[in-house]
């Protein structure tokens, strides 16, 4: 039986390649072992069928932005219960348009930019691409974020324009946002620079508890709807290159 051997040593061997391109192209995904998809270099192969793919470039893998339908009850960032614990290749949403290439790579470092409350649901980005961070962090009170929040009780007379102006929170002004009805039990909300149970806190402040919250959109990136209809919990999808918040 021949010794293993470096995955990268034998895709150099084969295809005529540099050590450092037979490493890039395996670690973009464009190398398969017995028909599986193998992006570690360092994986060692004995009389395995070792394949390039015809379409193979050498071109640099972008960092990865998920955005994730995370359900009600899952933790942002911490925990066993995670969202990011949630994002595997089994859980890639079935419609998703953006065409990029699934990449195990994609998976890891991923940080949330954006801070949702555990119990909240809809959409959350997770994230490597520092560019989409800055944005997403230095631009937050810039970026609108429309919500669906489903609440109980009696609104106070001018809770409506309450809502949308006069209120503060942990005892700062919140500036102005728009908020309407979207029918009898729920509120939506378009605003800027939300934090972390805020509008839980305004819903009370104007006598309303709160059932649900789920958040439907950030800037220009929506949730995402397919032929089936929206995104499900605990799918994702990438954003795709041109896509910006």
């Amino acid at each position: 039986m021949s010794a293993p051997v470096r995955l990268s040593h034998r895709v150099s061997e084969l295809f005529g390649l540099s050590r450092a391109e037979a490493e890039q192209f395996i670690q973009n995904g464009w190398v398969s072992v017995d028909g599986l998809v193998v992006e570690v270099p360092q994986h060692k192969v004995t009389l395995e069928r070792v394949e390039l793919d015809p379409g193979a470039r050498l071109d640099a893998v972008e960092p990865a932005t998920i955005l994730l339908h995370k359900p009600s009850g899952v933790d942002a960032v911490y925990g066993d219960k995670s969202a990011s614990s949630l994002v595997t290749p089994a859980t890639r949403w079935a419609e998703d348009p953006s065409g990029e290439r699934l990449l195990r790579r994609h998976f890891h470092r991923l940080t949330s930019p954006v801070p949702m409350d555990a119990e909240a649901s809809g959409l959350m980005v997770l994230t490597q691409d520092g560019r989409v961070r800055r944005r997403l962090t230095e631009d937050a009170d810039l970026i609108e974020h429309e919500y669906i929040v489903e609440v109980s009780g009696e609104i106070a007379p001018d809770g409506l324009q309450r809502l949308s102006y006069g209120l503060s929170f942990k005892g700062r002004a919140l500036s102005p946002c728009k908020v309407s009805w979207q029918n009898e039990t729920r509120l939506r909300f378009a605003i800027k620079g939300a934090q972390d149970g805020q509008l839980r806190d305004m819903c009370i402040q104007v006598g309303l508890g709160v059932v649900s919250i789920r958040r439907l959109r950030i800037g220009k990136v929506a949730l995402g709807k397919g032929p089936s209809g929206a995104m499900p919990p605990g799918a994702w999808r990438y954003l795709p290159v041109g896509e910006k918040f």
